[in-house]
């Protein structure tokens, strides 16, 4: 299975997604800072499972229709930064879904996910991360379950990585960095996080015009 997700810097990179989609073929794509109301419903073979509405900065999230029946959908709000309060760039940052493969009958877990910003402390967007994966268990207890996303974490992911581990998921960073926008700044931002699936590797790739690179990531169950 292969999974996309793209920060798409306000909307901005946007009218690369048909092309993004043509050429990687992915079964599931997720997006973050999209504007909502003008999503396309379908991207190529890939149908809107839903997407965030009182955001901002929006999080949505396609399947692949003739592979994949969704099953139940769950948008979550989560603790607050101060950029948050002030701001209000998005009340939901999280946004997952249960998903039945069609063919092998099992259901799987799958999430769009968008931290607070730099300007708030990684404690918080640890409380964030914990309280997102429980959260996301909910829709089913003890499926495989996906995340991925911006996770706005360029440094001191030993912390994060520990943290993840006691909750009893696995992080994974992608090939390359994935943040260009600052030279301060850049690193690996967007990951994934992961329980019952194998990831056999996350891709970085190339640039567009969000200052977030893509990345693609292929996992299998384990």
């Amino acid at each position: 299975m292969k999974v996309i997700s793209y920060n798409l810097q306000k909307h901005r990179a946007a009218g690369e997604l048909a092309a993004l989609v043509s050429e990687h073929d992915p079964d599931i794509l997720c997006l973050q800072e999209c504007d909502v109301p003008a999503l396309p419903p379908r991207i190529g073979g890939l149908v809107l499972a839903d997407a965030t509405h009182g955001n901002r900065l929006g999080i949505a999230l396609f399947y692949r229709e003739s592979t994949f029946n969704l099953q139940g959908i769950r948008m979550l709000g989560l603790k607050k930064s101060l950029h948050d309060r002030i701001a209000k760039p998005a009340h939901e940052r999280v946004l997952g879904a249960r998903l039945r493969d069609i063919d092998e009958g099992h259901d799987f877990i799958v999430a769009s996910f968008h931290a607070a910003p730099l300007t708030a402390l990684n404690s918080l967007r640890r409380h964030q991360i914990r309280a997102a994966l429980t959260e996301l268990a909910t829709l089913g207890e003890g499926l495989p379950q996906l995340m991925v996303g911006d996770y706005n974490y360029p440094v001191f992911k030993e912390n994060l990585g520990q943290a993840v581990r006691d909750h009893g998921y696995a992080l994974t960073l992608s090939d390359d960095h994935t943040y260009t926008r600052y030279r301060v700044f850049r690193g690996h931002y967007d990951f994934a996080t992961s329980t019952g699936f194998e990831i056999e590797r996350i891709t970085t790739l190339p640039q567009g015009s969000s200052d977030h690179r893509p990345i693609l990531v292929t996992v299998k169950p384990e």
